[in-house]
Order: C-alpha cells, then structure tokens, then sequence
C-alpha cells in the first residue's frame, strides 16, 4: 500500500506540517471569518481551506484549524471524522469516488470501480497508486441516479461512466 502523495501546494504530505494559515490563506480565512456569526461556524470551510493545501487533514493540520479557530483539537477530530469529504491520510492528485448505492450498481458500477482500480494501477480501493497519481473508493449516492454511473474526480462530476469509458477518462487526466 502506497500513500506517497504531494500536496496541491507541493510539499511532501508526509513531512512535517507546515502551517496553512500565515500570509494570504491566514487573511483569506479573516475574511471568511467576517461572513460568520462564530469562529466555529467557519470550521467546515478552514478545513477545506486546509485540505485544499495540503490534500489531506493531517492530525497536526486539525490542531492548527483548532487552534485559529479557538477549539479543542477533539472537537476537530470529531467533525473531521463524521465528514468523508475530508480526507485523513494522503491522497492521490486525482481522486476517484465512484457511486455505488443500488441504482448505480445495478447499471454497472461494480464493473466501473474495477476497471478504474485496474486502469489507475491502485490494485485496492483507498489506496494511492504508486506512481502518487490515483486514489479510488466508493461512494454511497452522489445524487445522480439518473446518469448511472456517476464519478467524481476531484470536484468534477462525470456522469454515464462505464467500463469502456474509464479508460480514456484516466489517460486525460494529466
């Protein structure tokens, strides 16, 4: 299991945390502050301003976002864990979320996580490929039962996705 993955913002994600919120990011994160009615009100969106740093929520990340925000890193823990959009270990530049609630499996998706698992090179689902590039996993409903199989990459939505199209979708992706 490989999980070798470079940040968005290009450090190493297994070398030590390096604060996210100094310079432009700490004044993006006042301004956002402003739109609030409490520190705490703002977590959800420094977190993803983290996770858009760092492409994960490390544990030294969460005391960070507690500590700017004046909680307790527990608390951070706590909401970082009931969201799975956050992800708490290194992930691949592109990650691969894959709908497979019933009314996509019955069109496929169980194939479609296949062939990506297969394309990628990731072998399992949560694990990063080892070239760092890929991380596949299912999902349960991506609100798009109408375009079965729908795929998100990153934040982009992809919808009728089959076995035949995941190849091509993989080679486009850089």
């Amino acid at each position: 299991m490989s999980l070798h993955a470079m940040a968005p913002d290009g450090h190493d994600a297994h070398t030590a945390h390096v604060p996210v919120f100094t310079g432009a990011r700490r004044a993006e994160l006042d301004e956002l502050l402003t739109r609030y009615p409490t520190k705490m009100a703002a977590l959800l969106p420094a977190l993803w301003m983290l996770q858009e740093d760092r492409g994960w929520v490390s544990p030294e990340g969460m005391a960070e976002v507690a500590a700017v925000l004046d909680l307790t890193p527990a608390y951070v823990k706590g909401v970082v864990s009931f969201y799975t959009m956050y992800h708490q270990h290194p992930v691949g530049r592109h990650f691969v979320q894959v709908c497979t609630t019933t009314p996509c499996n019955v069109c496929g998706a169980e194939d479609v996580v296949h062939a990506f698992l297969r394309e990628t090179k990731c072998g399992e689902l949560g694990v990063t490929s080892p070239d760092g590039r890929f991380t596949v996993i299912e999902v349960e409903c991506l609100g798009a039962c109408g375009f079965a199989t729908p795929v998100m990459i990153n934040d982009a939505l992809v919808e009728c996705v089959s076995v035949d199209s995941v190849k091509d979708l993989v080679a486009g992706l850089d």
